[in-house]
């Protein structure tokens, strides 16, 4: 079922937003995406909301001029430029700072950014997908994320199940997990013993796919 999604949302160029918990693989999907599109033959680039200072948004996404503040010894293009005519996955855009979720709405509106510090307007040609294991719902009604980004984003809205959802998978993951792990490291090891499959296939996963891989 997902994947007759993917091959109906990937040629589009419009907005994307996946949902889903931690682990299940939401970064995966938005590859998979960016793979069948039209914005395939340019960069896809990732960023971890989350992981983003408060001081450093703009100048992560936009860039920079030289002398635009302590420290920006030359110019740097962000990671819009970066993704000119690619793809743009902001994971965990529920972390995203008020303020800058104003200029992101402003991107999408527009296809326009301007440098920290720089007068210049540039255009860029970026699909956007984001993903999130909030409630963005909630977050609108609680205004802790802009309603109108919100439905700028929400055009294709994916929502990828837990693995506990799905343990019909877990065989088919652990096969192609494990012959990975048998190419890669040449062990001798090809299959599971019926216990140890049925002993994974008993357990809930809290941390999903990822999780699983890593035991």
């Amino acid at each position: 079922r997902l994947s007759k999604v993917v091959e109906k949302v990937a040629p589009t160029s419009l907005p994307v937003t996946i949902t889903g918990e931690s682990g299940t693989g939401k970064e995966l999907i938005a590859r998979a995406i960016h793979l069948g599109s039209e914005h395939q033959s340019g960069e896809f680039i990732a960023l971890n909301c989350g992981a983003v200072s408060d001081g450093l948004w703009e100048s992560e996404l936009f860039g920079h001029e030289r002398g635009a503040f302590t420290g920006a010894s030359r110019d740097k293009p962000g990671l819009f430029e970066l993704a000119h005519n690619g793809t743009i996955f902001l994971d965990e855009i529920g972390d995203m700072a008020l303020a800058t979720q104003t200029k992101i709405l402003r991107v999408l509106q527009d296809g326009e950014i301007q440098r920290v510090g720089g007068s210049e307007t540039i255009k860029v040609n970026v699909r956007v997908i984001a993903a999130t294991n909030k409630a963005l719902e909630r977050m609108v009604e609680e205004k802790e994320f802009r309603e109108d980004l919100y439905y700028r984003l929400n055009v294709f809205r994916i929502r990828l199940p837990s693995l506990r959802e799905r343990i019909e998978d877990i065989p088919d993951i652990v096969d192609y997990m494990l012959q990975k792990l048998v190419k890669e490291r040449k062990a001798k090891a090809t299959r599971l013993s019926d216990e140890a499959m049925a002993s994974l296939v008993r357990y809930p996963w809290p941390g999903n796919v990822r999780e699983l891989e890593n035991t």
